[in-house]
């Protein structure tokens, strides 16, 4: 070590001497004299930050933050920050506590000198910023689970917090979806019912439809056995239908308060327009701020590795079991990256007919998939049309477990297809050849795929049913009014039974897989098949497919079934605690963990998806409530027009009765006054 060096080690503290070789001595020693910040500014991820930080200060410069090196604070204190001390908090400079109070006297001076009005208003600008801290640190306490979420947080990581934080806001927004139907449409109708307030029913006859497209007749059983509201109550048949859950009891046209007459039909419409577009609006901000974050994120290779190694701890862990998880998970993603980087040199090496051959594997593979979800589709569509024509048997002439099966067969099919099909394309994606980052995503998506398009093939089934008539049985209403007097609470209740059935599904793996196989792992650990089998992983894309399964059934099913989205509220808040539970006693987490601000992003995205898909059919289905309402009115002008053309030819045919009476009156008088 040179005497310059040496001399800069601080007092006290003993400078270490190297072990040198004699074959290292005629190296010159200016090389280690040199200080090692020179070298570090020659990291390539140093020299990335360089370039990025170029193009900041004009932004910078603009808002008054000020990028000065460290040492030239103090240097200039009194020129360009106390210049900014008017606009700008202390708090966002990067200083040091004695300078930032030594900028705080500076402002209190500078106050001294300035008007009274000034003065107050100052005073009362910081007044309002520490009450809306205040207010806002208030409010931190009232949110939903706050205590688990966070405890979750310490114990297994931001990664599955985040889906535990997105299922409360899932909660959150079928609250709001909830109660903006309760005060456009229920509330209104529970008033007058119960006789709140003075106002009554309207009830306008229509002149332009048949009476037949407006009657809803509610089927009677006779004798009622008691099974059969266990039916009713899982199905959304019997009882059920007659109440305000689904959209058969709403028939009145409006409600007459004393100053004006509400409009029903019209606040309908309009609570699904706003439900709609309040979930869009409220997830489209969301993922805005997730996409700053991932934007931020995206960084070069040597700065990729650098933040995983030097700044992708997770301090939120205070769990030993979870501190060596995320270790693991560490490894995983550095080995993740150097395999990506692997891949990404073999396609680079590929030659053409290398090339050739990897792309018409993917092709036929692909292929595979289309035949698999084809295959997928086709069972789901069979389905219906069997249940759809299997129904409208009475319920005493079927047993118990035969009419369940029949009415939760599509249900059965449904969550068939989503349990086998993510195994299938997790075997499919392996002989691909993509990275380990883009299997997942396409897996990933390949799975969303899947589950909001069966939902979407089911209600296009419903709809091809409702409307295949048979000897021209449609003409008069515009769809099959024999079999559906009311197509609308139909696919409500078929929207209400897929709910009912993914509810009892999850909590049928819970009980019944989830438990048994930790008993298996915990007591039985020596036996091979259990080695095998291993304890459950709590799988963050799997459990986010779910809940965004269950809610893309919401936005379809709230505009046929109003009441459904409090029915998913209480199967979220269900779905917490069991979750919960099972990830703290059955479950361990998957080694491949998610960062929050990826998983906040994604799950949102397929959030977004999700809603694009419930729009389509829902758009569909109004259009064809309107177009069946022009059908029916076409019919009745057609009727009317009918009826004055007979009108006309009976007025006619009187003309000319009449003509002929007269004529044959003239001719008597005239014979009677020739006569006399």
């Amino acid at each position: 070590m040179s005497e310059s060096s040496a001399s800069a080690l601080p007092p006290g503290r003993p400078g270490r001497q190297p072990f040198s070789h004699p074959e290292n001595l005629s190296l010159d020693s200016s090389c280690f004299s040199s200080p090692p910040v020179n070298f570090l500014q020659e990291l390539p991820s140093y020299r990335s930050i360089a370039r990025k930080r170029t193009t900041i200060p004009t932004r910078e410069k603009q808002s008054g933050t000020l990028l000065k090196p460290i040492d030239s604070y103090s240097s200039q204190l009194e020129g360009g920050i106390t210049e900014n001390l008017n606009s700008q908090s202390i708090r966002k400079y990067a200083l040091n506590i004695s300078e930032k109070r030594r900028l705080r006297n500076i402002q209190e001076t500078q106050m001294k000198y300035l008007s009274e009005w000034d003065q107050w208003k100052r005073y009362s600008s910081k007044s309002w910023k520490r009450f809306i801290g205040k207010a806002r640190e208030m409010t931190t306490h009232l949110e939903l689970w706050r205590d688990d979420i966070r405890s979750i947080e310490g114990k297994f990581g931001t990664g599955i917090q985040s889906y535990f934080s997105f299922l409360r806001f899932l909660v959150l927004l079928n609250l709001v979806i909830f109660l903006i139907i309760f005060m456009l449409v229920l509330l209104p109708v529970l008033l007058t019912k119960y006789n709140i307030t003075n106002s009554t029913f309207v009830l306008i006859p229509s002149k332009d439809t048949d009476v037949q497209c407006t009657v809803y007749p509610i089927s009677s059983s006779g004798l009622i056995y008691f099974y059969s509201y266990i039916i009713d109550l899982l199905s959304g048949t019997g009882f059920l239908e007659e109440t305000c859950l689904f959209y058969g009891h709403y028939t009145i046209d409006g409600v007459k308060f004393q100053n004006f007459t509400y409009d029903l039909p019209l606040a309908y419409l309009l609570s699904t327009i706003a439900y709609l577009a309040l979930s869009l609006l409220w997830i489209v901000k969301r993922s805005v701020e997730g996409f700053k974050i991932n934007l931020i994120r995206s960084e070069e290779h040597f700065q990729s590795y650098c933040n995983k190694i030097f700044a992708g701890w997770d301090f939120c862990i205070t769990n030993r079991s979870m501190a060596d998880l995320k270790h693991s998970s560490l490894r995983y993603e550095l080995r993740a990256d150097l395999e990506e980087e692997r891949i990404r040199q073999k396609i680079a090496e590929r030659t053409s007919e290398e090339t050739i051959r990897i792309y018409s594997l993917r092709l036929f593979l692909n292929c595979i998939v289309l035949a698999v979800l084809a295959a997928c589709f086709y069972a789901i569509y069979r389905a219906t049309i069997f249940s759809q024509e299997h129904m409208k048997k009475e319920i005493d002439k079927m047993v118990f477990g035969e009419n369940l099966l029949i009415l939760y067969l599509p249900s059965i099919v449904i969550t068939l297809a989503n349990f086998i099909t993510p195994m299938i394309f997790a075997k499919i994606i392996h002989y691909e050849d993509y990275s380990p980052g883009f299997e997942i995503r396409l897996t990933i998506l390949r799975c969303v795929f899947m589950r909001l398009a069966t939902i979407c093939v089911l209600v296009f089934t419903l709809g091809s049913k409702i409307t295949s008539c048979d000897n021209y049985s449609c003409e008069l209403c515009g769809y099959n009014q024999k079999l559906y007097p009311c197509w609308e609470t139909q696919v409500g209740q078929e929207m209400y039974k897929l709910m009912i059935f993914d509810l009892i599904i999850i909590l049928a793996v819970t009980l019944f897989v989830d438990f048994p196989r930790k008993l298996l792992v915990t007591y039985c650990s020596s036996w091979k098949l259990v080695q095998c089998w291993g304890q459950q992983e709590f799988a963050i894309p799997d459990n986010v497919l779910g809940i965004v399964y269950g809610q893309t059934i919401c936005w379809i099913g709230a505009f046929f079934s109003p009441l459904l989205p409090a029915i998913a509220t209480l199967k979220l808040i269900i779905i917490f605690y069991v979750k919960e539970i099972s990830l703290l006693y059955t479950c361990r987490p998957s080694p491949r963990q998610f960062r929050a601000s990826n998983s906040n992003f994604f799950f949102l995205l397929v959030l977004l998806i999700g809603l694009c898909l419930a729009i389509i059919p829902l758009t569909i289905s109004m259009a064809r409530l309107i177009m069946f309402y022009f059908i029916a009115l076409a019919g009745a002008h057609k009727r009317v027009v009918v009826q004055l053309r007979e009108q006309l030819s009976l007025e006619s045919r009187d003309k000319r009765y009449l003509i002929q009476k007269l004529t044959e009156a003239q001719r008597d008088m005239k014979n009677h006054l020739d006569w006399q």
